[in-house]
């Protein structure tokens, strides 16, 4: 049966007693409002670790002025039914006050792969996630923690916050998972009406134009991105408003010149009032 715990005490006491037993801990980290995509991590973690726990946390210092802290889904008890269905064996579900206390002042410097994309145009969201991030990470002291490849940025951010401060968690990225018409599984994918969900899909349309391009020969970053906001345009028309498409380091996050070696395909954009992101792996062919 699923154990459900509120308490930084308390999930810190089961993660020990696992341990203690000589078993592996996983944490899936979520903001709750689950999807196939986050069950996707529970069942990895579940394959991986002898005790998985999730956390379900609407994390408010990552969300800046204006954005949709307030209207973010919250159902917690469905959720905590989900997840008990998929594998897990322990929900912590704690509260603001629990996880930041009154007289906290420290927090995370995501350091300078914070300074693009999706930091550039959210401003302190990577100090926000950093942060709870390392506090999650310091309460269950995990084996492993899993996170999704779709929030592509904050994955490299917590691969490099886990290894510049020695953490010692092993950092798993899960596969992105999407709805059969192509559109990645998000959250705030129930924020679309029928023609906003049309127009997110020019986001899917446009990766898979750089990723036919690339295997056509095409091996010019700018020649790529041009193609990405080729498509998304054609696609959704204004509808669709992009904040970045672009071709980088899947480490560094840093603009290519080439795609002569691994690299990442990742776009942003506004549908509407809501916010879409989305990427994928680009393998250049063997004769470049």
């Amino acid at each position: 049966m699923i154990e459900r715990v509120v308490t930084k005490a308390e999930v810190r006491a089961a993660a020990a007693a696992a341990r203690a037993a000589g078993k592996s801990v996983g944490l899936v980290p979520t903001m709750g409002a689950l999807h196939e995509g986050h069950l996707s991590l529970v069942r990895a973690a579940a394959k991986r670790c002898d005790v998985v726990i999730a956390s379900i946390f609407v994390n408010p210092t990552q969300f800046g002025p204006g954005e949709d802290f307030e209207r973010y889904p919250r159902r917690i008890e469905a959720d905590a039914e989900l997840l008990g269905n998929a594998g897990i064996d322990i929900v912590w579900t704690p509260s603001t006050d629990e996880m930041y206390g009154p007289d906290a002042q420290v927090t995370v410097d995501p350091g300078p792969q914070a300074d693009r994309w999706e930091g550039a145009i959210r401003p302190g969201h990577f100090a926000g996630v950093a942060t709870i991030v390392t506090k999650l990470l310091s309460v269950v002291c995990p084996d492993a923690a899993f996170f999704g490849e779709k929030d592509f940025q904050q994955l490299a951010i917590v691969r490099s916050l886990v290894r510049d401060l020695d953490l010692g968690v092993d950092v798993i990225g899960c596969p992105i998972m999407r709805d059969p018409d192509g559109l990645a599984l998000s959250s705030r994918n129930a924020y679309l009406s029928a023609e906003e969900r049309h127009a997110g899909l020019g986001l899917a349309h446009a990766l898979w134009a750089a990723a036919s391009e690339l295997l056509l020969g095409e091996c010019d970053a700018r020649a790529l991105e041009s193609a990405m906001r080729a498509a998304a345009q054609e696609h959704a028309g204004d509808a669709l408003v992009l904040d970045y498409a672009a071709v980088v380091d899947p480490d560094t996050l840093e603009p290519l010149e080439r795609v002569d070696r691994e690299a990442r395909a990742i776009i942003a954009g506004r549908v509407g009032t809501t916010r879409l992101l989305d990427n994928v792996a680009l393998t250049p062919p063997p004769s470049s």
